[in-house]
This record gives C-alpha cells, sequence and structure tokens, in this order.
C-alpha cells in the first residue's frame, strides 16, 4: 500500500511538473520548487525525468548583475500533438497543433450542407488519417481529437444536442470520431474553444475575465474565468443570439420573436434587404450603404447599433476585463469597426464600466477553433506518464 501511495505521489508531482512548465515558461527550477512546493531535489529529479525523454528544452537567461545566468525550462512544443477540427456549415478544417498552441500542419476539406453527419464524420477521420501519413506524424505523439462546431453542445457526452447551422440533432460525434480514428475525442460550442485559445495564446493573453463575442451566421459569446470556460447547468452559457431584445420585433428561426441575432446574424440582414432588393452577401448589402441607398443604410446601422447594445449588455452582466470581438461582421468591415471605435464607450457602455475593459479582436483569426479544439484535447487527454511510456 505504501509503494502504492509514493508511486501515485510521484507520478502526480511529475504532472504538475509538467503543466506548470507547459502553461507558464520559461520557469527555472527554483521557481518551480517555490510554487509547488517541492523540494528543490524532487524538482530537478522531475526535470531530469522529462528531459530524458525530450520533454523538456533549457536556455539560458541573460543578466544585467553578476554570477551565473539563470538556466530557465521550456517544454518541448512537438513533444505532444493533439488534432483540432473546425465543422462549418460549409467547410471543416483540421489541424495539428503542438504545445505552443501553434497549427504545425493543416488541412481543409469542403462539405455539402446537405449531406449527414454520418459521412461528415467519416470525411474527418479520413481527412485526419491522410493528415498523420503525408507529415509523417508519429501517432504516440497525438494525445486526441478536440472538435469545435456551432450549436448547443453535450460537452461531457461528446455529442451535439442541436446545431441549426448544420442540420444536426443529438449526434453522437465523439463515439463515431473514436471508432472510426481510434483517438480519445472531445467536442465543444465553437465560440467556446475559439475563446479559449485567445485566452490562452491571443489577443486575451493574460486576462482574468475575458468574454468572446461572434457576430456570424448567428450571435454567441463565451466566457473565459481564469483561464477555465463558463459553461452553465448545459452547457448553454453565453447564447446571446436568442436573447429577446424586441418583444415586438422581427419572426427568429427559433420560433420566437425578437431575438437579437435576427438584427445582427448574417443570414438575418441578407434576408432584410431581399425584401427591398435582390442581395446575395453582407458585401453587397455594405456596398449599398457605400452607393448611398438609405434602405441599406437603415439595416446596417441598425445592425451596428445592436453590435454595440451587445457589447454593452456584455459588459454589465459579467464585467470582463476584456472583450473580444470576431465574426464576419466586425472582422470584414472597417465601419463597423470604427462605429465600436467611435461610438461603443461613448454612447452605449453603462458610466460606471466604461475604461473598465478593452474591446479588442482576434489574434488567431481562421486558426482559432482549431486551436481552441486542439487545447481542449490537450488538456482533456494529456497523460504525461503514459506519453512517457509510449517514448520509450
Amino acid at each position: 500500500m505504501q509503494k502504492h501511495d509514493q508511486d501515485y505521489i510521484r507520478r502526480k508531482n511529475r504532472s504538475t511538473v509538467f503543466e506548470l512548465i507547459r502553461k507558464h515558461s520559461p520557469l527555472s527550477r527554483a521557481e518551480i520548487a517555490r510554487l509547488t512546493g517541492m523540494s528543490p531535489t524532487t524538482v530537478s529529479r522531475i526535470v531530469s525525468e522529462l528531459f530524458q525523454q525530450d520533454f523538456m528544452h533549457e536556455i539560458e537567461q541573460t543578466t544585467t548583475g553578476v554570477g551565473r545566468k539563470a538556466v530557465m525550462l521550456h517544454v518541448n512544443p512537438g513533444s505532444v500533438l493533439s488534432v483540432g477540427v473546425e465543422i462549418d456549415r460549409s467547410g471543416i478544417r483540421i489541424g495539428i497543433v503542438d504545445l505552443d498552441g501553434k497549427v504545425v500542419h493543416s488541412t481543409q476539406v469542403t462539405r455539402d450542407s446537405r449531406e449527414t453527419p454520418e459521412a461528415t464524420l467519416e470525411r474527418i477521420a479520413s481527412a485526419i488519417e491522410e493528415l498523420i501519413l503525408a507529415e509523417d506524424i508519429d501517432r504516440r505523439k497525438v494525445v486526441g481529437i478536440g472538435v469545435g462546431l456551432p450549436g448547443i453542445v453535450d460537452y461531457a457526452g461528446g455529442s451535439v444536442v442541436l446545431s441549426a447551422q448544420l442540420g444536426w440533432k443529438q449526434t453522437d460525434i465523439a463515439g463515431e470520431l473514436r471508432r472510426l480514428t481510434g483517438f480519445e475525442v472531445a467536442v465543444d460550442n465553437e465560440l467556446k474553444v475559439r475563446a479559449l485559445a485567445e485566452h490562452q495564446y491571443g489577443s486575451a493573453r493574460g486576462s482574468s475575465r475575458s468574454v468572446l463575442i461572434g457576430f456570424g451566421s448567428g450571435v454567441g459569446s463565451s466566457l473565459i474565468i481564469d483561464g477555465e470556460i463558463y459553461r452553465g447547468e448545459t452547457n448553454s452559457a453565453g447564447e446571446i443570439g436568442h436573447t429577446v431584445v424586441d418583444p415586438g420585433g422581427l419572426l427568429c428561426e427559433c420560433g420566437k420573436v425578437g431575438c437579437l441575432q435576427t438584427y445582427i446574424a448574417e443570414a438575418s440582414l441578407v434576408e432584410q434587404a431581399n425584401k427591398i432588393k435582390p442581395i446575395g452577401s453582407l458585401e453587397e448589402l455594405f456596398q449599398a450603404r457605400k452607393d448611398g441607398e438609405y434602405w441599406a443604410a437603415s439595416i446596417v446601422d441598425r445592425a451596428m447599433t445592436f453590435v454595440a447594445v451587445t457589447v454593452s449588455n456584455i459588459a454589465c452582466v459579467y464585467n470582463p476585463d476584456t472583450v473580444i470581438l470576431t465574426g464576419k461582421l466586425v472582422e470584414s468591415f472597417p465601419e463597423v469597426r470604427d462605429f465600436i471605435s467611435d461610438k461603443c464607450m461613448d454612447q452605449f457602455v453603462w458610466e460606471p464600466l466604461r475604461g473598465t475593459f478593452q474591446i479588442v479582436y482576434s489574434a488567431l483569426e481562421s486558426d482559432g477553433v482549431v486551436i481552441g479544439s486542439g487545447i481542449l484535447a490537450q488538456n482533456l487527454f494529456l497523460d504525461i506518464d503514459r506519453q512517457m511510456e509510449q517514448a520509450d
């Protein structure tokens, strides 16, 4: 029994040291000992074990004083990999993600919006296998697959409860992909994994409470508190697109009237425009506004106002230090960013909250969901002891 306890403590200490260096590198051995409460001897032994398996790198940090240079520890980013997958209505992005959150290899697959979930998952499995073979990736380094997609996700069960964008309902993604690939699989809402990526490697790095808001085919948000995704009771926290902003407003696809997304979502804006003039895209709508067409200006200006209202409401509800704006509406049209910069904070945000948070845009752009999905898989499935055994 005593040996079992000692083995458990040894494994636990090794995982603690590895995770600390992974998330907060560069660190010295002395800093690790101070942060963990372990003895310098224990820390040195663990670091030596990790070195032997190529999980660690050392660098010398220059000093301005007299004496030895500090030796700092970094995780070897290529020692552990994961697969990040983004599923959208018309396409699939797949990336191999390392421990530094970098997409080291990637591929894209087109998707027929009418195809079944089973067909999509089979094509994802085939594309992952082709990518692993083409890039000569050691499968033993791959800890698992993370999948991000729009909709309500049963995070614990790895299934999609409902994705209106994909037309999926009660789909067991984790189970099916696990059967097809042999890897462990985690599944989550696309905005939640994107927010995780921005917090760890992007524009919200260093934030203690950040909110990401996505303005695209729908409207949603995700809150990160001290590095953890806030999920709510059913992983539906942040579904602000279906908050009612006008009880006498437009009919939403969910069946309610006056939902926020009916004033901001891309499909809704195009639908409103088509009641007046044939319009096929947001680009055409914004061009009509530039051309001086009043009806187009009315639709776009109302949408920008509701973007600002959304930021204000999010600030009141969550009191974040950072608000990240993503999605085609805010990323592709400079006039929307100008409106937010010029008017949002002064005209729409409650006065006591002005200056308490920053508004930023995605630093990871199109790779955000892939990186976030990869991080999700690493966080859930990385077992440093199993990886060390496989490396032997």
